[in-house]
């Protein structure tokens, strides 16, 4: 098979209309088919077509919060990387990740616990708006949820996409317990990319882009 030449303004386009016809008859909610979709053409991965969850207006919650000027808080650099920092700035939001902060190895290792964790704990400490992606680290979901539990944070919108086999489906099913405003990704899938991909239809959404 002889690869196809397309012009690179072209290829996102023509991928979501590949992706598009590749669903077939598999019905998108139309309220979420743009982070659906942005989600599977990041991952090549159709069965997220079933297994995201979307809290009752997720979206408007999301763009509230970004409107105000809620940060972004990641639990791995490459989520933060992935995420589109021209689409958020203008809010006065910033994305952050705590994951390599001297302060934060300190505390981990004296307590024992993953700087995942504590990672949330230092969120706790900001006053001002908070969105959560989470695509790596079922520890930092896990005590993101107690923490909200207990009060000591409210997160405008947990993005709760970890990926691998300790402790990853259980973190989630957690989540979808906890009533927190959600995009959760159940089973094992996930990663830091979906959850930067989510980030991204998100801000897209918000600046007029339909993918």
């Amino acid at each position: 098979m002889k690869p196809e030449i397309v012009a690179p303004g072209e290829i996102e386009a023509r991928s979501f209309a590949i992706l598009t016809e590749l669903l077939g008859d598999r019905k998108l909610d139309p309220r979420y088919d743009f982070i659906t979709k942005r989600v599977i053409h990041t991952t090549a991965d159709f069965d997220y077509t079933d297994t995201l969850f979307y809290s009752d207006g997720v979206v408007e919650a999301f763009e509230t919060a970004i409107r105000a000027g809620a940060d972004i808080i990641t639990d791995t650099q490459m989520a933060r990387a992935g995420i589109h920092k021209a689409a958020l700035t203008p809010y006065g939001g910033e994305v952050r990740c705590f994951i390599s902060d001297p302060d934060v190895a300190e505390e981990a290792k004296k307590r024992g616990i993953t700087r995942s964790a504590v990672c949330m704990e230092k969120a706790a400490s900001l006053d001002k708006p908070l969105i959560f992606a989470l695509g790596n680290a079922p520890t930092a979901l896990l005590r993101l949820c107690e923490l909200a539990e207990e009060g000591k944070i409210h997160p405008a919108v947990v993005i709760g996409v970890p990926v691998g086999f300790v402790n990853v489906v259980e973190s989630k099913e957690v989540l979808l317990d906890s009533g927190l405003m959600q995009i959760t990704a159940r089973g094992r899938k996930g990663g830091s990319n979906v959850a930067a991909a989510i980030c991204n239809a998100l801000l897209y959404h918000m600046n007029g882009r339909t993918v």
